[in-house]
């Protein structure tokens, strides 16, 4: 088995050291770049500016468009007999020519006549993996919960609930409890809690737990002979609730996709389960989240594996699981599958949402801080950049070249414009007139850029309407007027942008570039607002 782990800190030299440099060094050269251009020739940074503010607004007003097809997908999927479709697929005909089934159903009830199925639907495993390190019952709870209300058969679920060992004693017997409370109900295949120790040459967090519980469930199944070309195995965080048909399709898309081993299957995550209990900062930032995953579900050639997502335990046991060594482990799977695979990999959307948490922690203050150490966890994706420099062009490979360049520009591009962009776009237009107060063309580009941005106020109002059709129904604790401020929260959305997303991703690329790496996964607080007596308390 070859090795795709990512280099230790001090094997980080040469070659890796300049592409870890590149995204930082890319986002200051663009936030300098139209002060320089208004030094050199006033015309050349407005001509500069505009094409960078017209080709962001071309890119809000497409998403805001994908955001609503996006929506329409989920909810449509969403309505659909999953497990009577299931049966159908294996059958090979539609039960009843009276049922009307959407086309890509019937596409591959006619492909299974000449392309047999990966297996019955039936014999198909699921093992859910939830990781959890000082999340409180009130947290992990509805989460079995909801996986446990899904429309399937949970004796082909295997529940595991991996620890941390590092949580403390408490951790340790809630999750002993509640491994205990649902074994002793006998309603899943099996039940286990399985404690992740420290170990050396790991970063502290989820990437290191999963990792642990994955290779105990390698042993599991190797013990009861039980095939991992039949698993699938999801990871959930301790907040994520999936829709009830999200193993039906899985199982679905798992038996009927051509060469499915070699493919991540990635559901919708919705910041929605809090989100009515949040500070209006951090509503934007979830809803926004939110609609961007919606939109990146119908972008097959953009799709990446993000927090929850499956993998076949075949496939997983090829690339030895998930890194232990870096805070995002989610998106880093696509490159160390990617790579494992020689380019033989894709991520395949599941069109069902798996809602979870926004960020809220026990005061406005932390929640603040909460909302900006996830944001950072995110950027820090930037590392993949020297990664992929790495293992696709300094080492031997088949992975096609222009699959790899396209690949690693997308990559290296979507950091730096999560850095830089909201910066351009606020402020850029200001800057020629600064420098050229009595030039025509430094006066006017202000105007031009306000009356763009005028029209890009389109994208904002559908952006609110798509914020209030995915927002789950209202607590009674509240009262009208919330809804009301689910409309006005929007109003800071620049601020937000600009103080969280650029400055979170610029915190990353900066801490790249000097070797100020992250050493453990800032884990999110989890606090939920519950109704007790009359008052409203909260509970980690």
């Amino acid at each position: 088995m070859s090795n795709f782990e990512i280099p230790y800190e001090k094997d980080r030299h040469g070659h890796y050291r300049l592409f870890e440099i590149l995204p930082g060094a890319l986002s200051y050269f663009m936030l300098v770049l139209p002060v320089a251009l208004s030094f050199i020739n006033v015309t050349l940074a407005a001509v500069f500016i505009l094409i960078y503010l017209l080709i962001n607004f071309a890119r809000g007003m497409a998403g805001a468009v994908r955001a609503l097809h996006g929506y329409h997908v989920m909810r449509t999927h969403q309505k659909l007999p999953w497990a009577q479709m299931l049966r159908e697929l294996e059958d090979g005909k539609v039960s009843s020519s009276k049922v009307k089934r959407p086309k890509w159903h019937l596409d591959a009830l006619q492909r299974t006549q000449v392309r047999p199925l990966l297996m019955p639907p039936r014999e198909v495993v699921h093992a859910v993996i939830i990781a959890t390190y000082k999340e409180p019952r009130e947290v992990l709870q509805p989460t079995i919960e909801s996986v446990l209300a899904s429309n399937y058969n949970m004796k082909n679920v295997l529940f595991i609930l991996a620890y941390e060992g590092r949580a403390g004693e408490e951790t340790e017997q809630l999750a002993q409890a509640l491994v205990a409370e649902y074994k002793a109900k006998d309603v899943f295949m099996d039940t286990m809690a399985i404690k992740h120790p420290e170990l050396p040459g790991e970063m502290l967090g989820k990437g290191g737990n999963i990792n642990f519980a994955g290779r105990k469930l390698k042993q599991y199944l190797r013990d009861r002979d039980i095939d991992p070309l039949r698993v699938l195995v999801t990871t959930l965080d301790a907040d994520n609730r999936p829709d009830k048909n999200y193993l039906n399709a899985l199982s679905y898309v798992y038996v009927a996709a051509p060469d499915p081993v070699h493919a991540s299957y990635q559901p919708v995550a919705l910041y929605t389960n809090n989100i009515w209990d949040a500070p209006a900062p951090m509503r934007v930032l979830a809803t926004g989240n939110s609609l961007f995953n919606l939109v990146v579900s119908l972008r097959l050639h953009a799709l990446r594996n993000f927090s929850s997502h499956a993998q076949p335990m075949a496939a997983l046991i090829e690339t030895d699981f998930w890194s232990a060594r870096t805070p995002v482990e989610d998106g880093h799977q696509f490159w160390r599958s990617y790579f494992a695979f020689d380019g033989r990999y894709r991520v395949l959307p599941l069109h069902l949402p798996i809602s979870q948490d926004a960020v809220l922690s026990e005061s406005y203050r932390k929640t603040l801080r909460a909302q900006f150490y996830q944001l950072r966890r995110w950027t820090y994706g930037a590392s993949d950049v020297a990664y992929v420099a790495e293992y696709g062009f300094f080492r031997k490979n088949k992975i096609p070249k222009w699959d790899l360049w396209t690949k690693f520009w997308r990559l290296l591009e979507g950091h730096v414009t999560w850095a830089v962009g909201p910066v351009l776009i606020l402020v850029s237009g200001f800057v020629p007139a600064l420098f050229h107060p009595k030039s025509f063309t430094a006066n006017e580009l202000p105007l031009i850029v306000s009356r763009v941005q005028t029209v890009g106020i389109i994208a904002l109002i559908i952006t609110v309407f798509m914020a209030l059709r995915t927002l789950p129904p209202k607590p009674a604790r509240y009262k009208r007027h919330r809804t009301i401020f689910m409309v006005l929260q929007w109003v800071y959305f620049p601020l937000t942008t600009l103080f969280y997303n650029s400055l979170a991703a610029f915190n990353s690329q900066t801490r790249l570039m000097f070797k100020w790496y992250l050493t453990k996964f800032d884990v999110t607080d989890k606090v939920v607002v519950k109704e007790s007596g009359g008052t409203t308390e909260l509970r980690r």
